[in-house]
């Protein structure tokens, strides 16, 4: 199942991607929690589909490249920054280069209390696509990222969360304007996701709707203003023009 979230008329409701638009759900976390999948509320409505999910916590996964090194090492990132996709984001002009980052993020289904390696995919929902645009010139002066990160609007994130996709396996691209700048998996990052979520749990808990993105060793480009940026997580095709 792939679900989200849309603005209505009546309020943001939570949906599933039906064949002939969105379909309302039951909470689709306490369905994770109780072992089941959220039951349909309804036929399909129209909306503004928003990012997928609000996490009150967003952790980016550094140093999961093929060289570094030093071991995977974890770093906070404003919920505020995320939007949907197919929102335009405006690039900063005053941080040097922008460099979008395109990675396959892990959404986080309960407390994650109790997790390992070998059980993470138990607290994980889904999967979706995340773009942690980023101006790195500013990492030479500010090495917490604080700087280089926290752009307005420099987490698209979604549209959809992938249920099914494989945590080991699913694949990843970033396209810029339709060409391919970078391609990968979740089996080609040094790091495996489900060893970067064991690391986090030792020293945080995370819970439903918290966000980890994974690393972009293969699939990260410079952009300029104007580029459309795509990042392919699965079957989930997260879209960003910027500006």
């Amino acid at each position: 199942m792939r679900f989200g979230r849309i603005a209505t008329r009546g309020g943001i409701i939570d949906v599933r991607d039906g064949v002939d638009g969105p379909v309302p759900i039951e909470d689709p976390w306490a369905a994770f929690i109780e072992g089941r999948m959220p039951r349909d509320l309804g036929g399909p409505v129209a909306g503004e589909l928003l990012a997928p999910c609000q996490p009150l916590v967003v952790v980016g996964i550094a140093q999961n490249g093929p060289a570094h090194p030093a071991p995977v090492q974890a770093w906070l990132k404003s919920p505020r920054t995320i939007v949907a996709s197919g929102r335009p984001v405006t690039l900063r002009r005053d941080a040097g280069t922008t460099v979008a980052e395109g990675e396959i993020a892990v959404v986080i289904g309960r407390d994650t209390e109790g997790l390992t390696s070998s059980n993470a995919h138990e607290y994980v929902i889904g999967v979706t696509a995340v773009d942690d645009l980023s101006s790195p010139d500013r990492g030479e002066i500010d090495p917490r990222n604080f700087e280089s990160k926290s752009g307005d609007g420099y987490t698209p994130l979604g549209p959809w969360i992938d249920t099914d996709a494989d945590l080991d396996t699913v694949s990843l691209a970033l396209r810029i304007d339709g060409v391919t700048a970078g391609e990968g998996s979740a089996s080609t990052l040094p790091v495996p996701l489900r060893e970067c979520l064991a690391y986090l749990a030792i020293w945080t808990r995370l819970g439903p709707g918290d966000v980890v993105m994974t690393g972009a060793p293969f699939t990260n480009t410079p952009i300029a203003p104007g580029a459309l940026v795509e990042v392919h997580v699965g079957d989930v095709v997260l879209s960003t023009p910027t500006r």
